[in-house]
């Protein structure tokens, strides 16, 4: 985990915090010090910590800064206590970086303190605007991520390759900086630690690569939510199999490594509930309803309290009509348990359809895999719209190579479902749109191998909302 130290005293760095706390990552743990108390909405409490006092007393900094930090920003309105801050950090911690928000044109020949201009900055987003005049770098393109800078880390599987052997498919390296220097790059040209790429290509493609370069894969369930969730209704589940159900949930939550919050509803058998109270320890929260709220409404709440990023449930709650709906609206990842094997699955089972929907999720799925040690196959069924498929096979070999694992394409004259039957175990993941919320009567005579998940509900699915 790497530890990030905020100062704030300014509405500026209010806002920072909030932006921060709303941008999703388990790799990083920010320590906030502020003057004055400031409240923040949806804060994880496992990624946030709050302190109250003045920074330029060496004093109260110093025992903060006992702790290994690898950035601090400073955001105050004061240019006295900006300089007397840094002071401060400078007795303690000599080269560590410092980011300030420079609201004065104040100089620092500090090497390891970076000066981020405020009037600079305006002045350039209000020059965008000017008719004949260049627009900068940061604002070229149609502002939606085609162009990205990336700052190469060390133990990168980017570090010492040339870009030449580097596969590039909907995107490219137009630059690199080293040193501060500009180098243009060429095939033989290899990349070294703490390079800053510049990036051009297709926006999904490039947050795939920045994960890629930044070793990300294995961050799932974020960027949902950071918390498990199984949902256990005693009143619609299978009673004589919650225990295997409930065993399997166990496993996936250490897979994932994250948190899991056990949430029973309508609770009715007491053995049960006992067996399930034994798998209560420091990561595995048991919250039990007896007060029988409102469910929907419950179920909202938790999505946000606890910060979920995968709810687990038994087939027969997704199976039902109304939970299933619930599901959808959470917006939140679904991992639907059978009755099969959960430790034995080693395929994950891609249905291409008609659409582009698994190519929206696609860095989602490698990241499960890759988590769960899955092997990715994807089905694809032979018919009118294959040009549609191709794209999707075509952007799924792009991503297995970025992510260095391999993808199987398995062709099929026949419906794919069918044949499936056949095989042994295996998960299979799909996106959540809006339409598998259908009552099944309504997809009974479809011939969309999405609308007919339910055919395949004897196996491990799981359903990934799609960012639209």
């Amino acid at each position: 985990m790497k530890k990030i130290l905020i100062i704030s005293d300014s509405d500026v760095g209010e806002h920072f915090i909030q932006r921060a706390i709303e941008t999703y990552t388990s790799e990083n743990i920010y320590y906030v010090v502020q003057v004055k108390e400031k409240e923040y909405e949806d804060v994880n409490p496992a990624r946030f910590k709050f302190y109250q006092f003045d920074p330029t007393s060496l004093y109260k900094l110093a025992n903060l800064l006992k702790m290994e930090f690898i950035q601090v920003f400073i955001a105050m309105d004061e240019l006295i206590d900006v300089e007397n801050t840094i002071k401060n950090i400078r007795t303690i911690k000599k080269q560590l970086r410092v980011i300030v928000l420079n609201r004065w044109n104040m100089i620092n020949e500090d090497p390891n303190v970076v000066l981020i201009n405020s009037k600079e900055l305006l002045a350039s987003r209000l020059l965008d605007y000017l008719p004949n005049v260049p627009v900068i770098a940061q604002n070229v393109g149609i502002g939606e991520g085609e162009i990205m800078e990336v700052l190469v880390p060390f133990g990168s599987s980017f570090v010492y390759r040339h870009i030449g052997v580097i596969e590039q498919k909907n995107w490219r390296i137009v630059a690199m900086y080293r040193n501060r220097k500009l180098i243009m790059p060429s095939r033989r040209r290899m990349i070294q630690p703490n390079d800053l790429l510049v990036l051009v290509g297709d926006p999904a493609v490039l947050r795939s690569v920045y994960r890629a370069i930044k070793r990300e894969l294995g961050q799932f369930p974020e960027p949902f939510g950071s918390n498990l969730y199984l949902y256990i209704d005693m009143n619609i589940v299978n009673l004589s199999t919650i225990e295997e159900f409930v065993r399997r949930a166990v496993f996936a939550h250490k897979k994932f490594k994250h948190n899991l919050i056990i949430k029973i509803v309508n609770p009715g058998n007491i053995s049960i509930i006992e067996h399930i109270k034994e798998y209560r320890n420091d990561s595995v929260i048991i919250n039990i309803d007896y007060q029988y709220n409102n469910i929907e409404n419950s179920f909202h709440s938790d999505i946000k309290y606890y910060h979920i990023g995968l709810v687990i449930v038994s087939k027969e709650l997704f199976a039902n009509y109304e939970m299933r709906t619930m599901l959808y609206e959470s917006h939140v990842p679904v991992l639907k348990i059978s009755d099969r094997s959960f430790a034995s699955v080693k395929d994950a089972v891609l249905v291409l359809s008609d659409n582009r929907d698994l190519e929206k999720v696609s860095s989602t799925i490698f990241d499960i895999s890759e988590q769960m040690g899955f092997n990715i196959e994807l089905h694809n069924y032979i018919n009118e719209h294959q040009d549609e498929k191709e794209q999707v096979i075509e952007h799924y070999y792009n991503l297995s190579t970025i992510f260095s694992k391999s993808i199987k394409v398995i062709k099929e004259s026949d419906n794919p479902i069918r044949s499936l039957k056949q095989k042994n175990n295996f998960i299979q993941i799909l996106p959540f749109t809006h339409k598998l919320t259908k009552r099944r009567i309504y997809s009974m005579l479809s011939t969309d191998s999405e609308l007919l998940y339910y055919k395949l509900d004897d196996y491990h699915q799981i359903f990934i909302p799609v960012q639209l």
